[in-house]
């Protein structure tokens, strides 16, 4: 009795191996290989972390060099707008009629 079950497992298994997909797969696999297209060398996780590997590199170097006359007047101007915005939020917490006061305090200053 143990013969002819294992006969319908060792059939079962190679009836999967004859299935249309299968075969497809295993011609597509050979003819990749024939012509030398074999698939990538390095895993997918392996490619990824040397690509990040390789992103850090390069941010590194960006650090390192000295930033462009360019790059450091856009610094500038993003300083004085992020100035300008916290004196604005300030001037929004002070209630209004102390603003009130110092507008006339201005005012009168510059009249004198």
């Amino acid at each position: 009795s143990a013969g002819p079950d294992w006969n319908n497992g060792f059939h079962q298994i190679r009836h999967h191996t004859l299935t249309p997909s299968y075969q497809n797969l295993h011609r597509e696999l050979l003819l990749s290989h024939k012509r030398g297209l074999l698939l990538e060398e390095k895993p997918e996780l392996k490619r990824v972390l040397e690509q990040r590997r390789l992103e850090l590199h390069k941010e590194e170097e960006l650090a390192q060099r000295r930033p462009s006359d360019l790059e450091m007047e856009l610094r500038k101007r993003q300083l004085k707008l992020e100035e300008a915005i916290r004196q604005q939020e300030n001037q929004q917490k002070i209630p209004e009629f102390v603003r009130v006061k110092d507008n006339l305090r201005r005012t009168q200053m510059s009249e004198q």
